[in-house]
């Protein structure tokens, strides 16, 4: 199956992941756009993935302003001409994540980039789906949107349950139109998201990072998901470090 015409939107497209994903992509020939927040992230994430410049496009867009990222969605439309692959993959968590100490803003700000930034583009992008009769929608979820996980929080923890049940109802609503959608469930991943947490009990915290899920291990993922022929769909997906127990 060739996908060297195929296109992608990858959101939280500054992040170790994102790059992570956007070179899965692009080595297969998919044309990607970034999308994120910070434009110097960007730029320096394209600098990095060092590939040909029609190949990655810049999306700067904060996915909790809708305006913006309409305006935006529709710039990569414009440039792009179509979009094959969705990434929804903006994500926060903040430091004080407890029930007792969570400070109501950080809950709201979790919840808006999350969840109600996910809900934001895939409602700004599934028209054009759509009209084409195609399309594939990833949600970059988390095993704690299956089971509460303490050390994840509970701001981080509900609106990956919510956005897992928005994956799920895109697949369940938009299959007779042959638009696809998984929810890639992760385990805990190498990223600077972990360094808010801070240690795990028992210590080791060094050695448990090299033995964790790395970014490149999610964008393998997502290419295998890219690489399935339209008429498979895999509405929920589990990736985890062999040195976790499942549940």
């Amino acid at each position: 199956m060739t996908l060297q015409h195929q296109t992608a939107l990858i959101s939280g497209g500054g992040g170790g992941v994102g790059k992570a994903i956007a070179r899965a992509l692009v080595d297969l020939g998919i044309r990607v756009a970034l999308m994120g927040r910070d434009q110097e992230r960007l730029a320096r994430t394209k600098a990095e993935l060092a590939v040909a410049d029609d190949l990655v496009l810049l999306a700067p867009c904060d996915v909790t302003d809708r305006a913006q990222l309409s305006t935006a969605v529709d710039a990569v439309l414009t440039q792009l001409g179509s979009l094959d692959i969705l990434v929804c993959g903006a994500g926060i968590n903040v430091q004080k994540r407890s029930l007792r100490s969570i400070d109501p803003a950080d809950w709201d700000k979790i919840i808006a980039t999350n969840l109600t930034g996910a809900f934001n583009l895939v409602h700004a992008v599934l028209p054009h789906m759509r009209e084409r009769g195609q399309g594939l929608v990833i949600q970059l979820g988390s095993l704690s949107g299956m089971r509460v996980n303490t050390l994840s929080g509970v701001g981080y923890s509900v609106s990956k349950f919510g956005q897992a049940a928005l994956g799920i109802s895109i697949g369940r609503e938009e299959r007779g139109r042959s638009i696809r959608s998984t929810v890639l469930y992760a385990g805990e991943i190498n990223t600077p998201l972990l360094d808010a947490r801070g240690a795990r009990p028992g210590g080791g915290e060094d050695t448990r990072r090299q033995n964790i899920l790395q970014p490149e291990d999610v964008g393998a993922a997502v290419r295998f998901l890219a690489e399935l022929p339209p008429r498979v769909h895999i509405p929920e997906l589990v990736i985890k470090p062999t040195i976790d127990d499942f549940f």
